[in-house]
């Protein structure tokens, strides 16, 4: 049977436009990409990187403030949204040039409309046109989720928050996960009066306990109002805003409310369970550990998968995908050891086991120090920073590190190739310290905090 194309990518999102690319120029085949909104997907449009140039502007705030203390005769003025949003969008709209200059570059061709599944082997433009593909990739990608109760339709997400016409006064971040307390962080550092809610007993769910508390610590200092164990009831538009009645009777007025309480997958009206794809309890894609389907011609990479949802692993994937039906290796995603960041002031970078999971596999030795960085103390703060290795007993392999500190993120990179590597605490031992950094307290740490 002679198909249209070799491959179909639904989404031109991280890891559908590396799958496509590969495909077409590495391999030779046949591909087409469709994308009903704009070329980047998430983490271009919407997510990682005006995220990142969000946090950047916050930075400023406390930076003038030091620079007074390290002898500068700074004036900071106000903050303009409207300069920063124009500047923003201008610099999306040339990633996202980018983004398709280089699929068209490998031979891609493009369509800028929605795509859906018709059947193992065919897909359906939103313009009627249909196409069939020896292969289709599904890499949609994920968005935000806002639970119903009434109000509900008052609240943005993250999405709107790049979009906004103006800068709030006042704002309330409902949720506890890594964007909402990015966001809590990034408005905090704009002047934005913030206040956050989580309905849980600790904000960052899932990251190593004395991390997070940490993070938690910093930011109440930072000036964000975090409540914990905290959800709302309803909201109400009234003159003066938005008003929220709470569980815990933090009730208040806001001019923005953003909810941040997790994502779901992009499957709604693909046609992926007409033709047969399993879906989970989520909407996620159901794969293996080849990204292939229950379908065996229909493949799903990134966010849509509901695996672990960051953009270099969504890359990742996509990379692997071209390598196991275009060059005949069949090659699994490396899903181990991924390091992440959250941007969150101070940031913080982990990688590996927490303290909690590591300490139910097997025993272990933690080194932990926290103390006020010199940067700061100088400027008169009250800044702490956090470094954390857990070591397996047995093995001496360093199994965690978690740093919670400002540019967290670019040392987290490093010392998560080293512990990729199988580096042992006695590796560490040896490395010279760099002086005077931060981060030389990763090597300096000789006597465990406590053992487990």
């Amino acid at each position: 049977m002679s198909f249209d194309y070799d491959l179909f990518v639904i989404g031109g999102g991280s890891g559908g436009v590396r799958a496509a690319r590969l495909a077409s120029s590495e391999a030779g085949a046949k591909v087409a990409l469709a994308e009903e909104y704009r070329m980047g997907g998430t983490c271009v449009i919407r997510g990682c990187v005006p995220k990142k140039l969000m946090v950047f502007a916050s930075g400023y705030t406390p930076a003038f403030e030091d620079a007074r203390a390290y002898g500068w005769d700074v004036t900071s003025g106000a903050f303009d949204w409207s300069r920063f949003k124009t500047n923003l969008h201008a610099e999306l709209t040339r990633l996202e040039g980018i983004y398709t200059r280089n699929l068209g570059n490998a031979g891609v061709e493009i369509f800028h409309t929605r795509a859906v599944v018709k059947d193992a082997h065919t897909v359906e433009l939103a313009n009627g046109q249909v196409f069939t593909a020896k292969h289709i990739l599904v890499a949609t990608g994920g968005r935000p989720f806002v639970p119903e109760f009434p109000g509900s339709d008052l609240a943005v997400t993250s999405n709107e928050m790049f979009l906004l016409d103006a800068l709030p006064k006042k704002m309330l971040i409902v949720g506890g996960g890594f964007i909402a307390c990015e966001f809590a962080c990034i408005m905090n550092g704009l002047g934005v009066d913030v206040t956050q809610f989580y309905r849980g007993a600790q904000v960052l769910r899932g990251f190593d306990d004395e991390a997070r508390g940490h993070v938690a610590d910093q930011m109440t200092s930072g000036g964000v109002n975090l409540h914990v164990g905290t959800d709302v009831v309803s909201m109400k538009k009234t003159p003066d805003g938005i008003a929220v009645k709470s569980t815990t009777g933090h009730d208040d007025t806001y001019d923005v409310v953003m909810y941040a309480t997790g994502r779901n997958p992009n499957t709604d009206g693909l046609g992926l369970a007409e033709a047969g794809v399993k879906l989970g309890r989520k909407g996620e894609v159901v794969v293996d550990d080849y990204s292939q389907t229950s379908v065996p011609s229909i493949y799903a990479v990134g966010d849509v998968t509901d695996r672990i949802n960051l953009t270099p692993v969504a890359i990742r994937e996509g990379a692997a995908f071209v390598e196991t039906v275009f060059h005949g290796r069949p090659t699994k995603p490396d899903h181990d050891l991924v390091a992440s960041a959250v941007f969150t002031q101070p940031e913080l970078g982990t990688v590996g086991l927490t303290e909690e999971e590591a300490r139910e596999r097997e025993p272990i030795e933690v080194y932990s120090a926290a103390f006020r960085p010199m940067q700061t103390l100088f400027a008169g703060r009250e800044d702490r920073v956090l470094m954390k290795l857990i070591v397996s007993r047995e093995t001496r392999k360093v199994l965690g590190c978690h740093i919670v500190a400002p540019n967290a993120g670019e040392m987290i990179q490093l010392a998560a190739i080293a512990i990729k590597m199988g580096a042992t605490k006695e590796d560490f031992d040896r490395t010279v310290a760099v002086h005077p950094t931060m981060s030389e307290e990763l090597v300096t740490m000789k006597t465990p905090t406590r053992v487990a």
